[in-house]
This record gives C-alpha cells, structure tokens and sequence, in this order.
C-alpha cells in the first residue's frame, strides 16, 4: 500500500465515524472522492499546514461541499488542526459543518453547498493569480449531477476563453446523483468531448487508481485549463454503500457502522464508538 493508499484509506473512517457520530449525510460522497483528495493532499498540492494562507500555496476547493467531511479529514491528516476536533463534525456549536465551510477552519479556501458555483471562483482565482505571475494552481473538484447546473458551464466556457493553465477541474464522476442515476436525471455523455469543445484538456482515469490519478495531475496543458473525469463509484469501500443512493443521504448507525468500519479494517462496539 502506497502512503496515499494508507491517506485514503484513514480517510475513509474518519468519514464514516464522522457521519455517524453526527448524524450527517453524504457518507457516499465522502467514500467516493476519498483517493482523489488522498491523492491531493499527500502529493500534489502545495501547501503548508503552519501558514495556511501562505501566498504561493496551491488553491482547492470543494465545489461538491456536501463532501466536506472528507476535506475536513484530509486537513486534520495533514496538520491543520487536531485530528480530534473531526469528533465535533456537524454537532452544534462545531466549526466543521456538514457542508465545507471556511469559517475558523485553517486551510478551507471557500465554503460551498450551494452547486454551481466553485468552478467560477476558482476561475476567478486563476486569471487573478496569473496576473500577478505567481505558479500557484487552483483544483476545484465538482460532483457529476453538479454539471447539471449552467453556472458550470458559464465558468468553463471563462477559464478556456482565458486560457487558464493554472486551473484544474475534477468531475466525481460516481454516475449517481440526490435522487438517481445521472444518466437518467440529465446525461453528461460524451462529458470529455464538451470540455475540449470548450477549449478545455480533458482527460478521463480511474478515480481510485492513485498512479493515474498523480500522473493526471501532473499534466498542464499549454494555454488551456484541465479537466479530469474522474471515474468513481459512489460509496467506495464498503460494499453495501457502493453504488447505492439510499447512501446520499443516511447516516450509518448502529449495525451498520459496525460493518462498515469492519470492512475499512476497524472493529468497534455497537455503541459506544458511534
């Protein structure tokens, strides 16, 4: 196993304990980006967890904010703050929301929730970081039925017209959205091909293949921002969360958590732990 594969793997259960002590959604979501930000936040991005506004830092955000309690876990992983304060994760009071939030959490760059609207930003981020010269680059990772939204497509359509080397676009590309499959609520295909005709590089790997996923990142394209379409499967790691909406929403308790941590390698109590 990899260092990166051992990240995503202690990702995993913090995302499944996390959700389960607070009672939050999205558990699916958290499994499912969990190599893609392993991947990140143990190779590829610059950053410095005793200066989180550091100038030349790389940039991230999670467009996708209902995943946040995998950023939350990756930060904590990577020194930002205690990897005991996950432990507070959407209960009152807690900075660490269900939703990814900036607010008092070191190394958050933007809260989001709201779809639709991380790709403009870090579009923004981009032009304005490469007006001052800098080598900083800004990763936005979006979720699949988020590219349902216009707003997604106004921002690629920017970030190609201003050709936005330092801009890089993630798709979770899971198949499954809130309430069904992508396919059937709105289809993406051939979702690299609208990219490029948007003046994007697009690639397309296996979201849980950490070789691929580290080579993709290391592209850069002249002159055009890149977009990885990363195939995922939503609930990645335990399987009776795999491939299943039911996980978009509920919460793992009880027996439940019991057989999800015993499959990410972790034997817990019943209650107690959860």
């Amino acid at each position: 196993m990899t260092d990166t594969e051992d990240l995503a793997l202690r990702l995993r259960r913090h995302v499944v304990r996390m959700c389960s002590r607070g009672g939050s959604s999205h558990v699916g979501s958290g499994l499912s980006i969990a190599d893609i930000i392993a991947v990140l936040y143990g190779k590829v991005l610059r950053i410095d967890p005793v200066r989180p506004d550091w100038p030349e830092r790389d940039r991230f955000i999670l467009s996708k904010g209902h995943a946040g309690a995998c950023v939350y876990a990756a930060l904590a992983e990577r020194g930002f703050f205690d990897v005991a304060e996950l432990d507070a994760h959407y209960r009152n009071g807690s900075k660490l929301s269900g939703h990814v939030s900036h607010k008092g959490v070191p190394g958050v760059e933007l809260s989001t929730g709201s779809l639709g609207h991380g790709l403009g930003i870090g579009a923004g981020m981009a032009l304005n970081l490469n007006r001052f010269g800098g080598g900083q680059r800004i990763f936005v990772l979006l979720s699949d039925g988020e590219c349902d939204e216009g707003s997604v497509w106004e921002a690629a359509m920017f970030a190609g017209h201003h050709r936005l080397a330092n801009l890089c676009a993630i798709i979770d590309y899971n198949k499954l959205q809130s309430l069904g499959r992508v396919s059937d609520t709105v289809n993406l295909e051939p979702f690299g091909a609208k990219w490029r005709a948007f003046g994007w590089h697009a690639v397309r790997v296996d979201g849980h293949d950490h070789d691929a996923l580290g080579a993709a990142f290391a592209e850069r394209a002249d002159n055009r921002p890149t977009c990885i379409v990363a195939d995922t499967v939503k609930g990645r790691g335990v399987s009776f969360m795999e491939n299943e909406v039911l996980w978009h929403y509920r919460a793992p308790r009880g027996e439940e958590y019991v057989a999800a941590m015993r499959e990410l390698g972790v034997d817990v109590m019943a209650a107690g732990d959860a």
